[in-house]
């Protein structure tokens, strides 16, 4: 771990869970679809320009179908649940739950990439169900915070689709490549929410646009460049580690931006949530078996 792979780490780790809090600051004067096309058309602009200046290649056309349908999951549908889902849940909590997606990707690593959990594994889950269940009914049955739950809940669902159906492609494209092209296709069925948006754009205040711009440019764009420069110098298995303190920070962020303070319940839900994330990708997966032939040489 040298300083500027873990410069870039914490770099992207901040910006990520700085989103929560600014899509909840967007929230306040754009619609949640307008707040997506907003958002991702600056992303898109970013990351045209840095493609274009690091000559980085389009893909192969045959690829396009299969790159297109993987970022209208984990681009274009998570956005949308995600911002949907946060006019009525905190953006703490929002992030408590989405906390919650490597479990779902270790779920359907098992079912198709035929990835193996242990019992370790198997009681992480479930741990981390229960947390984000308590998170749900400690809210007294709220019905609107529990459809919002609900949408941050298929949020977390797609981008563990996204990060599985990915894989394959990442193969064969460089992850930089695969993930500037990702973003700007996951922005094309957007497009379909650009009717208003001018107007809003308009009668929002400047302190509305620059948090859409902010979320656009930082954690949509330059973070996704930060976190794919980390895993090219870095083990997946220690990155990824330090997704566990983003809901931290975002819960700590929300409370300065937008003045949410969780409630106790929620925070012993999200703490058990991430207990069980933490058991599934650490103790929650069997090693690999050393060969015959290593044995024989060892």
């Amino acid at each position: 771990m040298d300083p500027l792979s873990l410069t870039a780490i914490l770099v992207t780790i901040l910006f990520w869970a700085s989103s929560f809090a600014g899509i909840k600051a967007g929230l306040d004067h754009f619609t949640p679809a307008h707040l997506t096309v907003y958002r991702f058309l600056v992303a898109s602009g970013v990351l045209l320009i840095y493609a274009w200046i690091s000559k980085i290649p389009f893909p192969e056309w045959k690829d396009v179908p299969r790159i297109f349908g993987v970022s209208l999951l984990g681009i274009t549908i998570y956005h949308y649940a995600l911002n949907f889902g946060e006019i009525t849940v905190p953006a703490g909590v929002a992030s408590l739950i989405i906390a919650a997606g490597p479990v779902f990707t270790a779920l359907m690593a098992t079912l198709w990439l035929g990835e193996r959990l242990n019992v370790l594994g198997w009681l992480g889950i479930a741990v981390s169900i229960s947390g984000v269940t308590l998170i749900v009914l400690g809210r007294g049955g709220d019905l609107n915070f529990t459809q919002g739950a609900l949408l941050i809940l298929l949020s977390a669902f797609v981008t563990s689709l996204y990060f599985v159906l990915q894989k394959p492609l990442l193969k064969k494209y460089p992850s930089r490549q695969f993930t500037v092209w990702s973003l700007v296709f996951g922005t094309v069925p957007m497009l379909i929410s650009l009717p208003g948006l001018p107007q809003e754009i308009q009668a929002a205040p400047a302190s509305a646009n620059w948090a859409v711009i902010y979320i656009g440019i930082f954690p949509a764009a330059l973070a996704y460049l930060t976190w794919t420069f980390a895993l090219s110098r870095v083990p997946a298995s220690i990155t990824t580690s330090f997704l566990y303190v983003s809901p931290v920070l975002a819960i700590l962020i929300s409370y300065f931006w937008v003045h949410e303070v969780p409630s106790h319940i929620t925070l012993i839900g999200g703490a058990i949530a991430l207990v069980g994330v933490v058991l599934v990708n650490t103790l929650g997966k069997p090693r690999v078996g050393i060969s015959r032939r290593q044995k024989a040489e060892g």
